[in-house]
């Protein structure tokens, strides 16, 4: 394999790990923004009045 050919396969494969790089990126912030939703509406919906009391019919 000459020079040349070396220098392309390597570019090509920099290129190849630098999108897996920033497509690993963008899933890492999207899921931490997806966490980060899941708990504030985990937090709105907790409301401590409900099922602190049972109705019971005798």
């Amino acid at each position: 394999m000459d020079i040349a050919a070396l220098s392309v396969v390597l570019n090509h494969s920099q290129v190849q790990q630098q999108a897996s790089l920033s497509v690993m990126k963008m899933v890492m912030n999207s899921s931490e923004q997806n966490s980060v939703n899941f708990t504030k509406m985990l937090e709105q919906s907790f409301q401590p009045h409900l099922g602190s009391q049972i109705d019971l019919k005798l």
